[in-house]
């Protein structure tokens, strides 16, 4: 379940259950008296439809808070809509009624995009508390889920996806068809707090003290070139020669990785013709016969176009972590496909590299 739905009860736990709601709604009486301490406001709605909620009016809701937040973070109601998966209409008729009902304007409309005016701050702060709070309820309920059902969001890397997980998502479907799994192929880093995600699997080692996760494998990377690349141009390729080499490089506009701050420090600005923000693309500019692409070695595993033409490289090594929230490790669906997609993808990535 997430924040702003309603979704089936739990198996369990009823009488913990209702407090967690009741908590929630006490949660937000609080915030709502901080937003309205100098007049009257309109009440806010429980963003979790429960039978054991107090009883809120509604002059906007949940779904309203949410609509704020993101024109605030976007900054546009364009972006604002895409983050919420709705038409660019809704959000400017939803915020358009929501300014009505509580008779204040709480964004500028300017030229450099939407500015929160001072009514806007106050109610994106205290949605943002509200969110907060949503957000820690809705993890806490997941985690003491024990069904082997429902939906699980995992998040990967482009390559990831590509070369080994979606094999091994498909050996987890067959032992348990109840759950449904939801892919996001994306290389942008999503945040389980907000439960962007339920799992993760990422080339660092989790910063935040409330993720929980463990290593699978160490990733090795090469320098990796087409057959006919290497003929037409034989010079050995070593540190010393990759001047003499076209090499393939990252986007300017690339998030930086360990990858591309390799490429900085051993290829020169003169022996890179093409750049690409994703390996994906370098690997098949590499197929292309486009120069010598840095690639892990299990992207490139059993690909008879391309050859290794340098490493693996000793001083470039990347983990590959599989994680979650601390709140959801012990939710059944979680649990599964942690321990039997996590020992497929080591035991895969791990062959790779014999």
């Amino acid at each position: 379940m997430s924040a702003g739905m309603s979704g089936p009860p739990l198996d369990g736990h009823p009488a913990d259950i209702e407090d967690a709601f009741l908590q929630f709604d006490k949660r937000l009486c609080q915030l709502r008296l901080q937003y309205c301490n100098d007049g009257a406001a309109p009440m806010v709605t429980s963003p979790f439809a429960s039978p054991f909620s107090s009883p809120f009016s509604s002059s906007f809701s949940w779904d309203d808070l949410r609509i704020v937040l993101a024109i605030a973070r976007a900054g546009n109601l364009v972006a604002a809509s895409a983050a919420l998966s709705v038409n660019h209409s809704t959000v400017f008729r939803r915020l358009n009624a929501l300014e009505k009902a509580i008779g204040t304007k709480l964004f500028e409309r300017l030229a450099t995009g939407y500015q929160p005016t001072e009514a806007g701050h106050r109610l994106i702060a205290t949605a943002e508390l509200m969110e907060e709070q949503a957000l820690a309820l809705d993890r806490d309920l997941s985690g003491r889920d024990t069904r082997l059902s429902g939906k699980l969001r995992v998040t990967a890397s482009e390559t990831m996806g590509f070369r080994v997980l979606t094999e091994e998502i498909a050996a987890f479907r067959k032992q348990h068809q109840g759950i449904l799994v939801e892919l996001a192929v994306d290389n942008r880093v999503y945040d389980l707090s907000r439960r962007e995600a339920d799992i993760a699997l990422r080339a660092t080692r989790p910063a935040q003290g409330d993720l929980f996760g463990r290593k699978l494998v160490d990733i090795r990377w090469a320098l990796f070139a087409s057959a006919g690349y290497l003929k037409t141009n034989p010079a050995p390729v070593t540190l010393k020669t990759l001047e003499k080499h076209q090499v393939i490089g990252w986007a300017e506009q690339a998030a930086p990785t360990k990858a591309a701050a390799w490429i900085g420090d051993h290829v020169p600005p003169h022996a890179i013709g093409f750049r690409s923000s994703g390996l994906i693309n370098q690997f098949m500019a590499a197929r292309a016969g486009l120069g010598l692409a840095l690639l892990p070695t299990y992207l490139v595993a059993a690909d008879p176009a391309l050859k290794r033409a340098m490493g693996p490289l000793k001083d470039l090594v990347t983990d590959l972590w599989l994680i979650t929230h601390r709140s959801l490790k012990d939710t059944a669906r979680v649990r599964a496909f942690m321990s039997i997609v996590g020992e497929g993808v080591k035991r895969t990535l791990s062959a790779f590299e014999r």
